[in-house]
């Protein structure tokens, strides 16, 4: 478990990196985002990387690595916009953001920590095309909830499927560090 912590840390360490430049660069030109914008980007790059997979060809000079710290950001943005759906303004000081990426970071990596216990770090196991399966149930899922205006019966909500994606995206990242190594 102390090596997962240790690298989980090292891939947020490297989202959290990219964020805080594009925030520097873009500002928080995504607080005009919808949480459905967000939903759509992560299926997006989660298709990429699931193409990619099937086919063995990508014609755009990025690998799949990038697409999952894509898909981690966007998620973390996802979380950051839904705890702020009732306030209104557009744009947020880099501060104010870092400290919000940070907020629902550590609240993801608790749930990782202890879902990974219980698990008993059995993500190991698994392939990395199985994580970007789970990724594209988990928005299709999610997407069918913001169809139905956020109501569900019994499963969890929007932000537990968020979170899910986001330590799935960043297992994917320790196993595919692992294979370079």
């Amino acid at each position: 478990m102390q090596n997962t912590l240790l690298q989980y840390e090292k891939v947020i360490s490297r989202c959290r990196e990219i964020f805080e430049n594009k925030t520097k660069d873009y500002g928080t030109s995504w607080r005009v985002m919808r949480p459905k914008s967000i939903t759509d980007q992560l299926y997006i790059k989660a298709q990429r990387i699931q193409n990619i997979e099937n086919s063995g060809k990508k014609l755009i000079d990025e690998d799949v690595d990038v697409e999952f710290v894509g898909i981690i950001n966007y998620a973390l943005i996802g979380l950051i916009l839904l705890e702020m759906a009732q306030e209104k303004r557009s744009d947020l000081s880099e501060q104010e953001a870092l400290a919000l990426y940070d907020k629902k970071v550590a609240e993801v990596k608790s749930l990782m920590m202890a879902k990974n216990h219980d698990y008993g770090e059995a993500w190991r196991s698994m392939r990395i095309s199985s994580f970007t399966d789970l990724i594209l149930m988990k928005i299709l899922r999610i997407k069918q909830i913001e169809d139905n205006n956020g109501k569900t019966l019994i499963s969890e909500g929007i932000e537990a499927g968020y979170a899910d994606i986001i330590n799935y995206a960043v297992f994917a990242l320790i196993k595919l560090a692992e294979t370079e190594d």
